[in-house]
């Protein structure tokens, strides 16, 4: 069985949201491991890094990766709904010229009586 394209770009949305919040997640865990002043303690540098305006605490391969990882991401978000259009176009079209323009069976309107029908 095929799967549509509108469903595997959904796949794709969805799996790219998960591997980018997962990369996140990683390059916050080899940020620098500097002790918080106040408590000593490693976590908050790990988990909420100090930002800065020189971003020294992610590298520049790690900001290419999150770039492209997001950016892919978002494509396919737009391709997505658009994709999934086209589809229900074809779809119609096909269904229209799929059928006869000329019924075979000749089709009357069903008459309503009074009263219990078929009794």
């Amino acid at each position: 069985m095929n799967k549509r394209p509108s469903s595997i770009l959904r796949s794709m949305v969805i799996g790219g949201l998960v591997v980018t919040a997962l990369a996140k997640v990683l390059i916050q865990l080899t940020a620098s491991p500097v002790p918080d002043p106040a408590s000593g303690r490693i976590e908050p540098a790990l988990f909420a890094p100090a930002i800065s305006t020189d971003w020294d605490y992610i590298t520049t391969w790690q900001t290419m990766l999150l770039i492209v990882l997001a950016s892919s991401v978002l494509i396919c978000f737009v391709a997505w709904p658009v994709v999934a259009w086209l589809e229900r176009r074809m779809d119609a079209a096909g269904s229209r010229k799929s059928a006869s323009p000329v019924p075979t069976v000749r089709q009357f309107p069903a008459r309503r009586t009074v009263g219990r029908q078929g009794r």
